[in-house]
């Protein structure tokens, strides 16, 4: 079995995962090591998986039917709302949406909901037959987005408003010199996913985790304030929006 938390798997919070982690799998009755494997996307599609954190894009596209919905973890941070959350779209200035043709938009990677199918949603209406940006430059991650755009290597970013919460938290440095200038619509957040575990009996181990007063400190450091448990259609809200994108002429990046 294995099981991987790494979606906001900070170096700064990486304890406060391991101790929630713990606090889980013992509730869970299930004492496997949390797994950081080079590969972060690698656990979604085995099959002795426990427990893993997921982008929704990935949900409802590569692991549609093959993975069992769990929960929707709530965060504290702005811009998001109980189990939803929004991107945000950074630049070194801010001016006009419109005034960003023809620049450098940085993704972190093309099956990311936050950071790719979030910028094609704020600039598909300025789009003219699927161009709006001259290029895009794929990063690899949120804070390589952000050091792109910082540089000058890039022009634009949308960064998942968790991570921005951290980075004003854990590292400040990473937007300085940067500002907001729009935000994405919000859509259901990063879910909980298992393919070879029981999600109910996750379920109440979360519940009793999020009620252990000794887990109170490494809930707070991961900004982390509770759950839902959402039908899984809730998510056909990102495939909504894409669809909805596409039929208007959509917007090419990677």
């Amino acid at each position: 079995m294995i099981a991987s938390l790494q979606m906001y798997d900070w170096p700064e919070v990486r304890q406060a995962t391991d101790q929630l982690w713990q606090g889980i799998a013992r509730h869970l009755g299930a004492p496997v090591p949390l797994s950081r494997p080079d590969d972060y996307t690698a656990p979604w599609f085995r099959d002795d998986l426990l427990l893993a954190q997921t982008c929704g894009y990935p949900f409802t596209h590569a692991l549609k039917g093959k993975v069992s919905y769990v929960a929707t973890p709530h965060y504290a941070a702005d811009g998001c709302a109980g189990p939803n959350y929004c991107s945000i779209v950074m630049a070194r200035e801010h001016k006009p949406l419109a005034a960003f043709r023809d620049g450098v938009a940085a993704v972190n990677t093309p099956d990311s909901m936050s950071g790719m199918l979030a910028l094609k949603l704020v600039f598909t209406p300025l789009a003219e037959a699927g161009r709006f940006f001259s290029r895009a430059v794929e990063t690899g991650g949120h804070v390589a987005s952000l050091a792109a755009v910082q540089s000058g290597e890039a022009d634009v970013c949308a960064i998942d408003c968790v991570c921005i919460a951290m980075a004003k938290r854990y590292r400040p440095a990473v937007l300085e010199g940067l500002v907001e200038i729009a935000r994405s619509p919000s859509v259901p957040g990063l879910p909980w996913i298992t393919r070879a575990g029981d999600p109910q009996a996750i379920r109440r181990a979360l519940q009793a985790a999020f009620a252990h007063a000794e887990l109170q400190a490494p809930r707070t450091a991961l900004l982390l304030h509770g759950f839902s448990v959402l039908p899984v259609s809730t998510y056909d809200r990102i495939t909504d929006l894409e669809d909805q994108m596409e039929r208007s002429g959509g917007l090419r990046l990677l």
